[in-house]
């Protein structure tokens, strides 16, 4: 199911889809290898064989913390603010720990034409399968050899990410398999997601798992770090990643419902703020920016 939203010009979903660096004195953690692997809620502490390899530390967002979701443009932070979400066009945000939004697994239409042919994923009379409500084509994950090189463009942008100064990376779109007309499926976002924290974490990048509550479980053995949530509050699913992922959740509600729903349960927990659906800057006409 989509949920209703906008992309912005600047490449950056606001309103949801289904499934949106901190100083050295702040609460996000370096955690080692071992750390990394025994703290991951649900986990057994066994290593899979397919688990993507971890680098010596990275750097988790901090638990209930002021939170920023800039992706429809960067500002000053708000005072209070300690996590940020940008795009990656953006420059991180000095002082705070700092999120890279990617969009991974779909191409903004106007970078459409800038992608090979064979990797816009296409039906069986050779239609591009698009993303209705952003008019994005879905990108071609279904076998190794498309993902890799889907993922040698997107490992680019992540560099760019770590070569700006970011914490993280937020991979958007994660759950497109479920747009794709049964041509996708969960396997093949899981193996693609896979790829890019594999080399997100070479980067010394935490890698947020961007909504698609369907597949938290999965989190451990793909080797995410925390959650991007879109409604958690609104849609009653912010108890799926807080479970997940230890509370490591940055949520972001569209509506004054969908706060105070997760402000009554999760707000002692999460990092939860309300943007507007176009996640615009300060000034804007529509913009909307409350913790309360």
């Amino acid at each position: 199911m989509a949920r209703q939203g906008t992309r912005t010009a600047g490449g950056a979903r606001g309103g949801g889809a289904r499934a949106g660096r901190a100083g050295a004195g702040l609460l996000a953690l370096a955690l080692t290898v071992t750390a990394l692997a025994g703290c991951q809620g649900g986990g057994s502490g066994k290593t899979s064989a397919k688990e993507p390899a971890r680098p010596t530390a990275v750097r988790l967002p901090p638990r209930h913390a002021g939170f920023d979701y800039q992706i429809g443009g960067a500002y000053p932070p708000p005072a209070e603010v300690r996590v940020v979400s940008r795009d990656r066009t953006a420059a991180p945000a000095p002082g705070l720990y700092n999120i890279c939004y990617v969009n991974a697994f779909q191409t903004q239409p106007q970078e459409r034409s800038s992608w090979p042919a064979d990797l816009l994923l296409r039906d069986a009379h050779g239609r591009e399968v698009v993303d209705e409500d952003w008019d994005e084509p879905l990108l071609d994950l279904r076998t190794p050899e498309r993902r890799e090189r889907v993922a040698e463009r997107v490992d680019r942008w992540i560099d760019g990410c770590a070569e700006k100064g970011y914490d993280a990376v937020e991979p958007d779109n994660y759950d497109s398999y479920t747009r794709s007309h049964h041509l996708l499926t969960a396997a093949d976002a899981t193996a693609f997601m896979r790829l890019l924290v594999r080399h997100a974490h070479a980067r010394h990048l935490a890698v947020g798992q961007k909504n698609t509550s369907e597949l938290a479980g999965r989190r451990r053995d793909i080797g995410l770090d925390f959650a991007v949530a879109e409604e958690c509050g609104q849609y009653d699913e912010c108890e799926v990643y807080a479970k997940a992922f230890d509370d490591r959740v940055v949520d972001i509600e569209y509506t004054d419902g969908g706060l105070r729903k997760a402000l009554a349960r999760w707000g002692d927990r999460l990092s939860i703020v309300r943007r507007d659906v176009e996640v615009s800057t300060p000034g804007s006409p529509g913009y909307v920016r409350r913790t309360g």
